[in-house]
């Protein structure tokens, strides 16, 4: 696994993390786990062949990981009881398209 790998995985787990500590502190474990989940988009891989491909974007190309797909996660940001997992599902899509941006770069 590339630097770019490690450091793309690292950043889904320590974003959450530290949004949920500046904002969410009191629920930290909560919040955290919340935003985490939305790791669960992460399932469309899965019709992909291969399932996992280092210098493939995940943006456009998976199912979940669609415009479309985003104006949904937004709208999980409207009901206070969605909104840490909407949160999530966005930014994990954030972080991707980051990767996607390194990997164009030639990371």
């Amino acid at each position: 696994m590339g630097l770019r790998a490690i450091v793309h995985l690292g950043l889904h787990a320590a974003v959450p993390a530290l949004l949920a500590w500046l904002f969410w502190r009191p629920r930290f474990g909560r919040a955290w786990l919340l935003m985490l989940l939305g790791w669960v988009i992460d399932l469309d891989h899965l019709l992909a062949d291969p399932v996992y491909a280092p210098d493939r974007c995940s943006i456009g190309f998976h199912p979940l990981h669609t415009a479309p797909a985003a104006a949904v996660y937004a709208g999980l940001l409207l009901p206070r009881r969605t909104r840490l997992f909407g949160i999530g599902l966005l930014l994990h899509l954030a972080l991707d398209a980051i990767d996607c941006v390194w990997m164009r770069c030639g990371g």
